[in-house]
């Protein structure tokens, strides 16, 4: 009885070092789920856009759209979330270029056209750095506005914390990656990840205007995940629940949008359904 029980102990705790073992190799297949597009892929969208290139350290081509609004007023750098491409994220653009702003969006390493993979959390900060840097050249800080939607929200922090933008925005941020694993998977050890981006550790260095943006109905990155980061720096930021609304579609909340015409100071041009 007892050298079965050995045996059973020692199949399970194998399997558990298997388990755990594929958890910590192929975390980047858990997390990042992109839409590899050709490299001939035309994109369509109804805004005028540039496509860019750019090249990083490693000599890998990351691959972003630049969509122009009529009378702009400034750019907004968007850090999308962890799936798809520019094929659908570039549809975001529509909202951002009607209230005045250019808006570029970046594919990741291994998103759409661009190359690469993803290996760790560093190199995504060092490639959003390098591009924001290259924004630059044709917009001044000050003018630019950093907003990261769930997985990018975390990069868009840390972006922030590093530069002298104008404005931060999270939309459905996660207080850090560990906190959210550990909300959904307990059982999982926080030193197997390998990704932890500290969005609550990076906002302590941003100097800007934050606001945050979160569904109450959200089953993805739960809404107690900004609350928290609303009770650990009251006074910097600015927290808007989103009533209703689930992880997906943000962008498209009218509520959402009302808000952001506020903080874009944008001023409709005739009646407010007709910017809609």
């Amino acid at each position: 009885m007892k050298k079965n029980l050995y045996k059973i102990l020692k199949v399970v705790t194998l399997l558990i070092i298997v388990f755990f073992g594929l958890l910590y190799f192929f975390q980047e297949k858990i997390i990042f789920l992109p839409e590899k597009l050709d490299k001939n892929y035309n994109f369509a969208f109804e805004n005028e856009f540039e496509e860019l290139s750019f090249k990083t350290n490693d000599n890998t081509t990351l691959n972003g759209l630049l969509f122009k609004a009529k009378e702009s007023k400034g750019l907004i750098f968007y850090l999308h979330g962890n799936a798809g491409s520019l094929k659908s994220w570039g549809y975001a653009s529509d909202l951002y270029t009607k209230f005045d702003y250019d808006i570029f969006i970046l594919d990741f390493r291994g998103f759409g056209k661009s190359d690469g993979t993803i290996k760790s959390e560093e190199q995504l900060f060092q490639d959003n750095q390098l591009v924001y840097d290259q924004l630059k050249k044709k917009y001044t800080e000050k003018d630019i506005i950093v907003i990261g939607y769930s997985i990018g929200s975390g990069m868009a922090a840390k972006l922030a914390s590093d530069n002298n933008l104008k404005h931060l925005i999270l939309q459905a941020p996660y207080y850090s990656l560990t906190d959210l694993v550990k909300s959904k998977f307990s059982f999982i050890p926080s030193f197997l990840l390998k990704y932890k981006i500290e969005t609550n550790k990076f906002l302590k260095d941003c100097k800007m205007p934050i606001t945050i943006f979160h569904g109450d109905n959200d089953n993805v990155i739960y809404y107690e995940s900004s609350v928290k980061l609303k009770n650990q720096y009251k006074d910097k930021i600015n927290f808007i629940t989103l009533n209703g609304q689930s992880h997906n579609g943000i962008n498209e909340n009218y509520d959402y949008a009302f808000q952001l015409m506020d903080i874009l100071k944008y001023k409709p041009k005739e009646n407010l359904n007709s910017d809609f």
